[in-house]
């Protein structure tokens, strides 16, 4: 049947402006209508009856009507009006964060980037395993993004546009099942473990038959659910493997389970043989146990990463063309609208202020305490606060195109890169599983031409023999130890290379505001010029900053022992009001039309009551109690310390000095301190990122290794290694060398696990080693690999 242009060469339909769909069938690219169409068509190729299309004499009735729901779904983001909530356009091309469900470990990631990147038209794309997103680029004009979807769908995942909501209630699902299957396997080992403990004494002593068929049994029942429903994630995660034609960890650990079980149902039903039902089940439990800390510790950096977007109010004030104030949609607003902003109000979209002026709090993008003031033609940016006037803002930027989203892809793209030794363990995993395997099949290949029944007991005992326990849990172990050691003393860990970076630092690059310094200001020196004592004078600005939620007025909060009245804010200038009949102004010295009189490293302050000079106050962020000897602490360990500011005040220098660092970059944009970072890693690839701001974002994600203040906001926390809980610095003194033991311990434990299996290998292939005494001699190596681990806990 010939093909006719414009139509489905499946169907015969007419195909719809804008679908490019395409099957290659009898070596040439045929136009399909819908996924449906293309679907069929290409079930009927994979099945071999492609001839089926060259005999045929009508068109095949339209397959619209098969469509998946999910496939229609992800035809809808096709479409230009819906990506514009979730889709940033560049230059030349697209780019989306994606969510994708079912990613379990290193592989999958490696799996999908490895499938998508061979898609013409794909410019970019990084799968970040922790927070199970990914980051594509791609060409719309060579593929549409539903293309890309499916193509992530066949591998065995599930991905959509990342919304916040949906991801936190996929995460809740997840860890709610994770948690059940934990459960049984764990009431089951436990009960197994009973009976198990009876049937090891018949080694020692004769029991008789009919007891011990009873406790095998009994076994059976409950391990069965262990095998059939805790450990299915592993089944799922080797399926997805082989699929893909490569090989993980759940390979070997899914032929282990089902391979024990079934020889030891086996041996129950038979009446002979040995059975190792307790092996399943404790092997299952711990396995689990570790795959949910790791799912507990990704879904915490996930929800914090998320509460970034949720700084993004989801309602604006347009001005629509009649002057009239209509209230819409965030995501609905495009270019050149007018909105309004009014005091309190978080701002929706990036815009210019066409329209008053006023302070804005960026403290939840920069992470500095004192507000911005914003005039005729100012850079206003989502997710900031409009702190006294009324301002209307013409819009520039929506939804993926504003600042603090194009902050959050940053974040995402530098914690995808992986580190070296991450790719290289990768790849050992791989080649480490696929030599198991050869060796386990050539084992069974010659003990069946030898010792056809003992053939597959001497398998099955280099699988539990060698099954990589000790060697898996060697340096997690020594981590797990370590990192719960860190975390009493107040270092949360949530990156597992942390301690092993930790170990290695020569260079601290640390922000200012926050880190070093304790980021509140702070009343360091009165002045009294006037009638009024320094109590009465606190008090009288204290009436005057009772209604500002300016930072400045923290300081003061605690002085309210007058009540002001007819209070005005003078945007970036200061404060006028009365007290008792009395007209004061606060602020700036020019706006009290005094000659400044400035203290190094401080903030001034003039109060004029009835246009006279009353005093003089200064205000300061105060350095950290221990700022000083971690300073010189880092020195003693031959550790360099620089500072990377957004702050460009007089301060940074002060700072500085009290510190004795000589390495200073102030007045830091979020791009130009990543730059410097990135800069400064070529020469110390050992590098420490300290930070806490929104700005810090991107530089901390992109850090060799970062830490992040516990008192900093959350986008920061989120992007970082690890949390610096509290406000001690001194914390991560004693982390690195807590990190430098743990590096000792690990490479023992590694010793040790390695030793074992280079011993039992050729002992349970030479079939000298029984099933059940590789099941012991394994428990014990990872007995050893555990016990001088928690050696750790003891430092």
């Amino acid at each position: 049947m010939a093909s006719n242009q414009g139509l489905c060469f499946h169907c015969n339909e007419v195909i719809p402006k804008g679908v490019s769909l395409h099957v290659s069938i009898l070596g040439s690219s045929q136009a399909m209508c819908c996924q449906g169409c293309a679907a069929v068509a290409q079930t009927i190729i994979e099945s071999g009856l492609e001839d089926y299309y060259q005999h045929r004499t009508a068109a095949a009735p339209s397959a619209q009507g098969l469509v998946p729901d999910a496939l229609v779904k992800m035809l809808e983001y096709d479409d230009e009006s819906v990506q514009l909530e979730f889709v940033a356009q560049n230059e030349n091309s697209k780019e989306v964060l994606l969510s994708i469900e079912g990613i379990a470990c290193a592989a999958c990631a490696w799996l999908i980037e490895k499938q998508l990147s061979n898609i013409p038209g794909v410019q970019k794309i990084h799968v970040n395993s922790t927070t199970q997103r990914a980051t594509l680029v791609w060409d719309d004009k060579q593929v549409k993004l539903s293309q890309l979807l499916q193509s992530i769908h066949k591998l065995g995942y599930n991905a959509n546009p990342f919304q916040t909501d949906k991801q936190e209630e996929i995460d809740r699902k997840l860890y709610r099942s994770h948690l059940l299957k934990l459960g049984v396997a764990g009431l089951a080992t436990m009960q197994v473990m009973m009976f198990a403990i009876a049937l090891y004494g018949d080694l020692f002593e004769d029991m008789e038959l009919i007891y011990r068929d009873y406790f095998r049994w009994v076994s059976l029942i409950m391990a069965t659910p262990v095998l059939l429903f805790s450990a299915q994630p592993f089944y799922f995660g080797a399926y997805r493997s082989l699929k893909a034609k490569t090989l993980n960890m759940d390979v070997p650990v899914s032929i282990a389970l089902l391979g024990a079980y079934s020889a030891s149902l086996y041996a129950t039903v038979n009446g002979t043989g040995e059975v190792y039902f307790e092996s399943v089940s404790m092997f299952t439990f711990l396995l689990l146990l570790g795959r949910l800390l790791e799912l507990r510790a990704r879904r915490k950096a996930s929800e914090t990463s998320s509460n970034m977007l949720k700084l993004v109010p989801k309602l604006a004030m347009r001005i629509d063309e009649t002057g009239q104030q209509q209230k819409v949609a965030a995501s609905q607003l495009k270019q050149s609208d007018i909105i309004v902003i009014l005091p309190g109000e978080v701002v929706p979209a990036d815009g210019q202020v066409v329209f008053g002026e006023s302070e804005f709090d960026e403290s939840s993008l920069t992470g500095e305490s004192l507000p911005i003031t914003k005039k005729l033609g100012g850079k206003v940016f989502a997710g900031t606060i409009n702190h006294e006037q009324t301002v209307h803002l013409e819009v520039e930027a929506v939804s993926q195109n504003t600042f603090i989203a194009n902050i959050m892809r940053l974040q995402e793209q530098a914690q995808s890169e992986k580190p070296k030794i991450a790719t290289i363990a990768d790849s050992v995993a791989r080649y480490f599983v696929f030599g198991l395997l050869v060796i386990a099949a050539l084992t069974y290949t010659y003990w069946h031409f030898h010792s056809p029944e003992n053939a597959f007991w001497i398998t099955l005992a280099v699988l539990v023999a060698t099954c990589p326990c000790a060697l898996s849990l060697a340096t997690p172990a020594a981590l797990t130890a370590a990192t719960h050691k860190l975390s009493k003393t107040g270092l949360l860990v949530k990156r597992g290379h942390v301690l092993e970076s930790l170990a290695k630092v020569t260079h601290v690059v640390s922000d200012k505001t926050g880190t070093l310094t304790e980021g509140k200001l702070q009343i360091k020196h009165v002045i009294c010029l006037g009638d009024f004592n320094e109590i009465t004078t606190l008090n009288l600005i204290g009436a005057l900053e009772a209604q500002s939620s300016h930072p400045i007025a923290n300081a003061f909060s605690e002085y309210q022992g007058y009540a002001a009245t007819n209070i005005e804010h003078h945007t970036g200038l200061g404060l006028s009001g009365e007290v008792d009949g009395k007209k004061l102004k606060l602020g700036k010295a020019s706006f009290c039309d005094q000659t400044a009189e400035p203290i190094a490293g401080m903030l001034e302050l003039v109060l004029m009551v009835e246009d006279k000079l009353a005093a003089r106050v200064y205000l300061s962020d105060t350095i950290k109690k221990d700022a000083v000897s971690f300073s010189q602490g880092l020195k003693a360990r031959g550790i360099s310390l620089s500072m990377l500011t957004g702050d460009d005040s007089a301060q940074v220098e002060y700072v500085a000095k009290q510190l004795h660092i000589t390495d200073i970059a102030s007045g830091a944009l979020p791009q130009q301190k990543l730059e410097v970072v990135k800069t400064k890693t070529q020469n110390s690839p050992h590098l420490l990122m300290l930070g806490d701001g929104v700005n810090d974002g991107p530089v901390l994600a992109a850090a060799p290794l970062s830490v992040a203040m516990g008192l900093g906001t959350d986008i920061a926390k989120s992007s970082a290694d690890a949390v610096l809980l509290g406000s001690k610095l001194s914390t991560l003194l004693s982390a690195m060398d807590l990190a430098k033991k743990t590096k000792k311990i690990i490479a023992q434990n590694l010793a040790w696990a390695l030793g074992y299996n280079a011993l039992i290998l050729p002992l349970a292939v030479a079939g000298i080693v029984t099933p059940y005494m590789a099941a012991i001699g394994m428990s014990l190596s990872s007995l050893a690999v555990l016990t001088n681990s928690l050696r750790l806990n003891k430092q």
